[in-house]
């Protein structure tokens, strides 16, 4: 009987083999497990499995270093022995590389012989009785559920020529569900991230979801124009994720975003937000726990594969309103002069003197709109950050700081920056996720924040 090798296994064997000067390898395991319903019934469930190696080849040269990079799912040394040999021959054909630096030294993290870790469908042991129950209370009641729930476990083993041996082990969940009466004539929305579903209740959220459709017994149509907009940590994650996306130095340096300071250079070390915002990111922040150390197989404008082992620390991107960082990697600090700051895996907006919830920022409006949900976010200027995007499932008129009907959707346009000028109120910073981005970065905590004059630029026919 044959065993399949270990990570470290390939690691190894990958790194003996390689004929380059150097060497990068990440293997990348990953479980999941999930579930989908529709019209308050399970339709899919299912578990995978999987292996992505990546081979990183570094050929020195008297004029730099080229680098051959190849990913694939494998399984077996034969498969990772062919990958190696890919990815020495891409490198002796690639011309020289911009970013090249040395290797990140490092020797064996004490877990580095630890096996990877799993999920399985037993992760949602007492989710899965709470749907059925929740299926049939929105049944009785005359609602239709649809949704999802997904657990992945994910742990990454980088290894080096030049003695790194790292692991990391990341749990990703999150689930959404959406809910229409029988006559599908209005939706509502509810989501959230998690790293193992205890924390998950779909009793709660299907009663949530029925308290949103009774604000829209009463429809109202208003028409496009600038109101005071209550955006609950979820929308508020919709845009601060933009915001870091595109917070990388090398774009500001050469002029082409929000950070570019006229006539030259970056904007770090100016008042950009109103006193007392803090914009920050800690691999180690609770709850929202993410990778400590660079892994990545290619190189861009914000990462290097020459920086695979870096570590990444807590960094405050903007601190008391004033910028503080952007996002480099050691070739695109030495070009703009900045501090080292790889791109982190979460983010947390914290406003001094934040406090309440979402209903509390309602409780204080006269008159405005809350806005569960954001989609289809693009960029239309990035010069000053401008986004545009919809809303979806679920604007409600506040009336005399209560919810008082149902609006029809809109487009908006606005700038994150600027909100974070303009915003007149800030609720406690919660863990939150994004409905727009919570798939690829779930890991987010925001507060709830009023908008005195939120730019709805047209009504939008979209259910």
């Amino acid at each position: 009987m044959t065993t399949s090798p270990t990570p470290q296994e390939l690691v190894e064997r990958a790194l003996a083999a390689s004929r380059s000067d150097d060497a990068v390898v990440i293997v990348r395991t990953t479980s999941s497990a999930n579930l989908r319903w529709a019209n308050n019934t399970l339709t899919t469930n299912g578990e995978m499995s999987g292996v992505q190696v990546s081979v990183l080849a570094f050929d020195r040269r008297a004029d730099g270093v080229a680098v051959g990079s190849v990913t694939s799912a494998a399984s077996d040394l034969a498969q990772v022995l062919a990958l190696v040999e890919l990815a020495d021959t891409a490198a002796r054909a690639a011309d020289v590389a911009d970013d090249a630096a040395d290797l990140v030294d490092g020797v064996a993290a004490p877990d580095w012989a630890e096996p990877p870790a799993r999920t399985s469908i037993g992760v949602y042991d007492a989710v899965a009785p709470a749907l059925g129950t929740a299926f049939g209370t929105a049944g009785g009641g005359g609602r239709v559920l649809y949704g999802f729930v997904d657990h992945e476990v994910a742990t990454v083993y980088v290894g080096s020529t030049t003695g790194l041996r790292l692991r990391h082990v990341q749990p990703t969940g999150h689930w959404a569900c959406t809910a229409k009466p029988t006559s599908l004539d209005q939706s509502a929305w509810v989501g959230g991230a998690t790293r193992d579903f205890a924390d998950v209740d779909p009793v709660a959220f299907e009663a949530e979801l029925t308290r949103r459709l009774g604000w829209g017994s009463r429809r109202v149509d208003l028409p496009a124009g600038r109101y005071d907009t209550v955006l609950p940590p979820t929308s508020t994650a919709d845009l601060m994720i933009y915001l870091l996306w595109i917070s990388g130095a090398l774009d500001a340096h050469d002029g082409q975003s929000v950070w570019s300071r006229p006539g030259g250079g970056t904007r770090v070390g100016e008042q950009v937000a109103a006193p007392g915002v803090r914009l920050h990111s800690a691999p180690a922040y609770p709850g929202l726990e993410a990778v400590p150390f660079v892994h990545t197989t290619a190189s861009s404008e914000t990462s290097s594969v020459f920086d695979n082992g870096l570590p990444i620390v807590p960094t405050d991107w903007i601190r008391d309103g004033v910028l503080t960082s952007l996002l480099t990697s050691r070739h695109s600090a030495r070009v703009t002069d900045l501090p080292v700051n790889p791109a982190p895996d979460n983010l947390v907006l914290d406003v001094a003197g934040g406090a309440g919830t979402t209903e509390d920022l309602v409780a204080g409006t006269e008159r405005g709109l809350l806005v569960t949900s954001l989609w289809y976010i693009r960029v239309v200027d990035p010069q000053s950050m401008l986004l545009t995007g919809l809303t979806r499932d679920g604007v409600y008129l506040v009336e005399g700081g209560e919810i008082t009907g149902l609006v029809t959707n809109f487009r908006f346009n606005e700038s994150p920056v600027e909100l974070l000028n303009r915003f007149s109120h800030a609720g406690a910073t919660e863990l939150s996720f994004s409905r727009e981005w919570g798939d690829y970065f779930s890991r987010t905590a925001t507060p709830a924040l009023r908008i005195p004059d939120f730019n709805m630029s047209s009504v939008s026919q979209a259910q």
